[in-house]
């Protein structure tokens, strides 16, 4: 194309896309009127108004984010047809609805991610644009069809992986390429396994696989929402732009520690309790515990019960127990069976020594009424209450592990490795999580939430009874022919009650991410190999349906509880019903370091294969030797140094180390540099500690330093040693 035919066609699109945007402005205002106008409440129930806020909201967010990039590309086929392509869908409601721009998650779209020279899908042409704001910068062509085309062009590819980073991880719409594609539109209804090394982007395709399957099957998932889990908060604020910026809001993003609603998190496991805790066989422990908490008396409870004594023996508590343990009910529900064989054995007892000579079996109705005179006196007799809690008391998950974790002698009443204990019981750690969310199906509620709302419906409804009340107009008062309707006629004081208790008008986030008991439609579970066999039985409650997309690799796995193989992970659960696909392309991490880090891989894991690299950087990683007392001025050589650049950067190494984080708060991120301390001492710290440097050694885009005080690591013979003036690379 000529140099003035390019000018032409750069002035024809920039006022095509103008023309998007004047589109988007004005079904903006539209939305944003309508919204207005349901929150005045104009019309229809509070019901309808309050769904039809909630669309609109939702719309609006989806408008708003936008702007950025709103069209992206253009798709030429054979037959001469021109598609622009974009972040969302635009249409021309005064021509048949024609489609002027397309979502890039709508089929039709799919050539502009997956079309090649051998395989054009009927396509001449991919147009991609690039812009600042809403403005077309320029344009890069790729006509497809011809061998000598080659694959996709990589011009787009090359300048997003290139430039430097920012503070949160952003969207690929623009760039998405066909492997990743592949997975983000698979049609699978079950668990999908997306495994990669570092670099391949597999945490943004599972992004996008979720705004592609809100996309495609909104009504089904969005009443439930899309729950994402990570593996620490940084992480989450690194990639929760991303599906906003795609338009999608209905997502909660925790991390394990989170899973139950209202719990903190202050303590950290050694790693042999943490392997305890995250297998399976620990819930035989649980089960134990509770059990341990139905005790029998050692002596017989006396029992006053109509002017006769009568004892709770262990032999009746036993029976009792025995009952309520074969009702297969939770330990506080199956309270009340164990409550009403002991009161069913007292008054038994009772009513034979008061009826002696009086009352006989023979005599039911006599026998009864006297049997429900006692049973009262037990329900409001306070010493018998006392001894049904000695006996069988009332319990929450964190009773049970509390009082567990710090009696050596329920522990082993409970079969528990002594590695569980701790003086502190209730200084809660991200492994007991799933302990105290397997506790609540075990343990059941203790009935307080119950008692508390019903309290309070019973005040709305003495407070709508006196408001009815005050409307009261006593008929006697009319003329006999009148004809009046009057407000007791049309409410009474519970239905005025369900008017005046406040409805719920959280949005789903807020309110999913409250309440245990939420289940969801759809799971990401990032850093998926960290996670143990109790992490995901937490899960599999959170997703009757099973439908997951799961994120991981195993050669970075640290966890000695984390998973060993996906086929162990999943098949307990969805036999069959799990694929597997994995990314070999290295988006973020340059040929350079991949090379240094790819050595260190096959040095403790020689069966996996690295990613290959998408491109070279031109800087080769280097190495510096430091003594104790270099160090710290090392590291703030580095960091003045990149403060001068454009983009991030991060310190990685072991505690002790000045201003340096630990690899595992750093999985999943990505820097424009990173400075690596002390890989020795990183690879000492535990039988995990390889994967943890390859973690640290995979973080950095363009430039990788290394600092060491003791020798350096044979794996990374391929840095380069450097003198203290060579640090900025």
């Amino acid at each position: 194309m000529s140099t003035q035919g390019y000018e032409e066609e750069l002035r024809s699109e920039r006022g095509y896309v103008a023309g998007l945007h004047a589109r988007l402005d004005a079904e903006r205002a539209r939305v944003r009127r309508e919204y207005r106008a349901a929150l005045r409440g104009n019309g229809g129930t509070p019901m309808e108004r309050d769904v039809e806020v909630r669309s609109l909201g939702k719309e609006v967010k989806r408008l708003d984010v936008a702007d950025n990039g709103l069209c992206f590309g253009r798709l030429d086929t054979t037959s001469g047809e021109r598609s622009y392509i974009g972040r969302i869908g635009l249409f021309d409601e005064e021509n048949g609805y024609e489609p002027v721009l397309l979502d890039w998650r709508a089929p039709a779209s799919r050539p502009f991610y997956v079309a090649t020279a051998a395989s054009p899908e009927n396509m001449r042409r991919r147009r991609q644009f690039h812009t600042r704001g809403r403005q077309v910068v320029d344009f890069t062509d790729e006509v497809l069809g011809r061998p000598e085309a080659g694959d996709r062009g990589d011009a787009a590819l090359l300048a997003a992986v290139n430039a430097p980073r920012g503070p949160g991880m952003r969207d690929i719409v623009a760039t998405i390429q066909a492997e990743q594609d592949e997975i983000i539109r698979l049609d699978h209804p079950g668990v999908l396994v997306i495994e990669g090394g570092p670099g391949t982007g597999k945490t943004v395709v599972a992004l996008h696989r979720v705004a592609y399957l809100l996309y495609t099957q909104r009504e089904r998932m969005e009443r439930h929402g899309v729950l994402v889990v990570g593996p620490n908060p940084a992480f989450l604020n690194h990639i929760g732009r991303v599906l906003p910026s795609l338009g999608e809001s209905d997502v909660v993003f925790t991390t394990t520690g989170d899973l139950v609603p209202g719990l903190r998190v202050t303590a950290d496991d050694t790693p042999e309790a943490a392997r305890l805790k995250g297998s399976l066989k620990i819930l035989d422990v649980l089960a134990a515990a509770v059990a341990d908490r139905q005790r029998l008396p050692e002596e017989p409870i006396p029992v006053e019960l109509g002017g006769v004594t009568g004892r709770i023996d262990a032999e009746t508590a036993e029976w009792a127990r025995e009952e309520a343990r074969a009702s297969k009910l939770p330990h506080n529900e199956a309270r009340a069976v164990f409550t009403e064989i002991i009161t069913w054995a007292l008054t038994e007892r009772a009513i034979g020594r008061i009826g002696r000579g009086w009352l006989s079996r023979d005599d039911k109705q006599a026998w009864e009424r006297v049997r429900a005179d006692l049973v009262k006196e037990l329900a409001e007799d306070d010493r018998f209450t006392a001894a049904i809690d000695r006996l069988w008391p009332v319990l929450t998950p964190e009773d049970v592990l509390a009082g567990l974790y710090s009696s050596r002698e329920r522990l082993r009443a409970a079969g528990a490795d002594e590695a569980l204990w701790r003086a502190d019981g209730a200084a809660w750690t991200v492994s007991d999580v799933p302990l105290l969310d397997e506790l609540v199906d075990l343990v059941g509620r203790d009935g307080s939430g119950d008692r508390a709302a019903a309290r309070e419906r019973a005040r709305e409804t003495e407070y709508a009874g006196r408001v009815l009340d005050l409307l009261h107009v006593d008929r006697q008062d009319m003329m006999d022919d009148e004809d009046h309707l009057l407000a007791q006629d049309l409410v009474y004081a519970e239905d005025l009650a369900d008017r005046v208790l406040e409805r719920d008008t959280r949005e789903l986030v807020e309110r999913a991410a409250a309440d245990r008991d939420w289940t969801y439609r759809h799971v990401v579970v990032d850093e998926a190999q960290e996670l143990s066999e109790m992490d995901w039985r937490v899960l599999m409650r959170r997703c009757p349906g099973r439908s997951f997309t799961v994120v991981g690799d195993l050669a970075q796995r640290r966890s000695v509880a984390g998973a060993t193989s996906w086929d162990a992970v999943l098949e307990p659960y969805v036999p069959g019903r799990w694929v597997y696909r994995s990314l070999t392309v290295n988006y973020r991490t340059p040929a350079e370091i991949m090379d240094v880090a790819g050595a260190l891989l096959a040095d403790f894991a020689p069966g996996v294969r690295a990613p290959e690299s998408v491109r070279a950087c031109g800087v080769r990683p280097w190495s510096r030797q430091v003594t104790e007392d270099e160090l710290p001025a090392a590291v703030e050589e580095f960091v003045r140094d990149e403060a001068e650049r454009e983009g991030t950067s991060v310190v990685i190494g072991p505690p002790g180390v000045p201003g340096a984080v630990p690899a595992s708060e750093t999985k999943g991120l990505e820097y424009d540099a990173v400075l690596v301390v002390d890989p020795d001492l990183i690879l000492a710290d535990g039988p995990r500690g390889a994967a943890e440097l390859y973690v640290a050694l995979t973080r950095a885009t363009q430039r990788l330093g290394v600092l060491h005080r003791g020798p350096l690591p044979a794996a990374l013979g391929g840095l380069v040693p450097v003198g203290g003036a060579a640090l900025r690379g």
